[in-house]
């Protein structure tokens, strides 16, 4: 199953609580790329509630198919190609568009990839809305991979072919930005809540590092629970240790920090957030003599992020726009171009990276 180099792809995207369907040409050129969100059902839950995401996927996803096909001026029997994610992600997420290619395929007559996510987030560098698009990455490259589940260095040595050099041994990145915006009453998603919130920041806090020295691991729990600890004592003005033996979840943590005192969290979780993932990336860049870096994922959408990346890393640097950088069926297009793996058998939640 090996498309013409020009094929037009349609990506299928349901991992999790974004509905996004895609038309990409040749893996690379970018024709559509219609995301249909789910925050507002779930942020007044803090995060996403599995049964919900599967029942809105079943609600948007025919709409967003038509609507990608309209922008990208093509019709269904245009498609050559179609790809869909089958791993990781939320089961039920995951089978309405798993499924709902399969069943397109079979009536188009035309092959169906099963895509891994993280595959999907690694292709994100090579798309472009630009024709012809912008040259691609030189392999091999060195990426990171940072979103709200995923947090881990992968070396790419060819399409299908990576090794897994570090992951978080915890929360991911995103996951902890999501856990600390709670702490501080800040919306959901946490990424951008707390960027938005660190810019008013006149004195951030300094907040501690885990480097987990001799790995390309990270850790994010602890800083989690620095924040925590720090936070109740700014809210209370009492150290943790005294509070011992309270009623600790009762307290209003975020209802009695100033506005000056969130924003000084909120930028020393970002300033932690960042160092550890720009240090460990030129370290391992380094380590493996990469020819280019990458930054993909949620997270790499951060501006904080973006500019510390372009100040310190001296290869080629390629960082998804973050248009991709969130979950999209773009990504998931451009993977299923390159390894064209048959969507065969059942959708995998927890699938990692191999090969």
């Amino acid at each position: 199953m090996h498309p013409s180099s020009e094929a037009l792809v349609l990506g299928v995207e349901t991992s999790c609580d974004e509905t996004s369907v895609a038309v990409v040409r040749g893996g690379r050129e970018v024709l559509s790329n219609v995301v249909s969100s789910q925050i507002p059902l779930h942020a007044e839950f803090g995060g996403v509630v599995p049964e919900i995401a599967s029942r809105q996927h079943v609600r948007a996803i025919g709409e967003v198919t038509r609507v990608a096909l309209s922008e990208a001026g093509v019709q269904m029997a245009d498609i050559e190609m179609l790809a869909a994610t089958r791993g990781p992600g939320l089961a039920g997420a995951l089978l309405v568009g798993l499924n709902f290619a399969r069943g397109m395929g079979l009536g188009l007559g035309v092959p169906v990839a099963g895509v891994n996510h993280l595959e999907g987030h690694l292709h994100s560098v090579w798309l472009s809305r630009d024709s012809p698009p912008v040259p691609p990455p030189v392999l091999p490259m060195l990426a990171l991979v940072v979103s709200g589940g995923h947090t881990e260095l992968v070396v790419m040595r060819d399409h299908g072919k990576y090794e897994l050099l570090g992951r978080t041994l915890d929360d991911a990145a995103g996951e902890a930005f999501d856990k600390v915006a709670r702490i501080l009453g800040l919306d959901y998603p946490g990424g951008p809540a707390i960027q938005r919130a660190a810019t008013g920041a006149d004195e951030p806090v300094r907040l501690p590092r885990a480097w987990l020295p001799g790995t390309f691991d990270f850790s994010f729990s602890g800083l989690k629970t620095a924040v925590l600890h720090l936070a109740l004592e700014m809210a209370t003005g009492s150290t943790v240790t005294q509070l011992r033996g309270t009623a600790l979840p009762k307290i209003d943590v975020a209802g009695r920090l100033s506005p000056e005192q969130v924003a000084n969290i909120a930028a020393g979780f970002q300033e932690s957030v960042v160092d550890v993932l720009v240090r460990k990336t030129v370290g391992a860049a380094e380590a493996v003599d990469a020819a280019s870096v990458a930054v993909v994922g949620g997270v790499a959408a951060n501006r904080a992020l973006r500019e510390r990346m372009q100040r310190d890393v001296t290869r080629a640097l390629f960082m998804s726009a973050p248009e991709f950088s969130t979950d999209n069926a773009a990504m998931i297009a451009s993977a299923g171009f390159y390894v064209p793996a048959p969507a065969e058998g059942d959708v995998q939640p927890g699938l990692g990276l191999s090969g």
